[in-house]
């Protein structure tokens, strides 16, 4: 039994080691990336029993992400010895969004196939959480992706979507938005950025985006506002919370953080204003570190960061950069 499970892919990870684009960089530093990872790692490390359904290659990137997922107490990952695991370069810059470039066709994730055993896993467990980058991969990921929300559905867990959006990996926008907005009729809390939900749905205000979100059957939408924090929707309520000021280091991640901070609030039984603040709380947090999982908090970091934030009297604000906003944008 499992308070959550995820899937998708994981990815080895090479940062450069100084500021420059990346054909001029000579140096990185080898870590692990992936959205749905960041997520796992996130919940995890907030005291909840979680379960990851991916696949790596039987190769070193491979051992590097099955011993950090061991050491996470994340279980569920797996070899594939006729596949690569997936890697990407990312740049280090001073301020903004770093640049990513993937090398990913034909990964050991691209080829993962629902099974029976996937259908158990996500059968004795409380929570699932599904991101658009997933079914982009392949066919067999996107038929993983429906297969397992409709596995949740048969066994009454909740499901959470965040887009996460990558057009770079679809025919087109039109075959995105089609199946973004299938997977999104399917959650219960849908967990967009504006301008992703500017994206899928043609809607500019946080308003906008979630009721064509509720309309679709969603009981919950957060829209992520970035730097002016999120906001809350659901068919009666409405709540809004600030963002924290942090200094941003790297803003990769911050939107994984946010996911996982609301999952692990609604999870604990938070209302909608304590999910939110817990959301916000722990996606400033991500953007803290240099790697996109370095800055996720344990439950007592968190605790004592949240307690220091009251103790200071900051009570929200803004984050340190607009990149913040960006990030959580998109």
């Amino acid at each position: 039994m499992s308070d959550v499970v995820t899937f998708g892919e994981v990815m080895a990870m090479f940062v450069a080691a100084e500021v420059g684009s990346l054909p001029e960089v000579d140096r990185y530093t080898a870590r692990l990336a992936g959205a749905e990872m960041n997520v796992a790692v996130g919940l995890s490390r907030l005291g909840h029993r979680v379960r990851y359904l991916g696949a790596v290659g039987d190769d070193p990137f491979g051992a590097r992400a099955q011993r950090v997922f061991a050491a996470e107490g994340i279980g569920g990952l797996t070899t594939d010895p006729s596949a690569p695991t997936g890697f990407q370069l990312k740049s280090r810059v001073r301020a903004g969004d770093p640049e990513v470039v993937y090398f990913r066709r034909g990964s050991a994730a691209s080829r993962h196939r629902w099974s029976a055993a996937a259908e158990a896993v996500v059968g004795a467990a409380r929570h699932l959480h599904v991101t658009g980058i997933f079914p982009a991969l392949s066919e067999e990921t996107r038929r993983f992706t429906f297969e397992a929300v409709a596995a949740a559905r048969r066994c009454g867990a909740t499901v959470s979507f965040d887009p996460n959006l990558r057009p770079a990996l679809w025919p087109d926008r039109a075959e995105m938005r089609a199946v973004l907005t299938e997977l999104a009729a399917l959650a219960d809390w849908v967990l967009p950025g504006l301008a992703e939900g500017e994206a899928l749905f043609g809607e500019a205000t946080p308003e906008g985006v979630a009721a064509r979100c509720l309309d679709l059957g969603a009981s919950t939408v957060v829209v992520k506002l970035g730097a002016d924090g999120a906001s809350l929707h659901t068919g009666e309520t409405t709540c809004h919370a600030t963002a924290f000021p942090v200094e941003v280091v790297d803003t990769v991640g911050a939107g994984d953080g946010f996911a996982a901070g609301f999952i692990s609030a609604r999870l604990d039984g938070e209302n909608d204003e304590a999910a939110l603040r817990r959301a916000c709380a722990v996606g400033a947090l991500a953007t803290t570190s240099e790697g996109d999982m370095d800055g996720l908090p344990t439950r007592k970091t968190l605790e004592e960061s949240l307690q220091g934030e009251l103790r200071s009297g900051a009570g929200g604000g803004t984050s340190a950069t607009s990149s913040l906003r960006d990030r959580f944008l998109t």
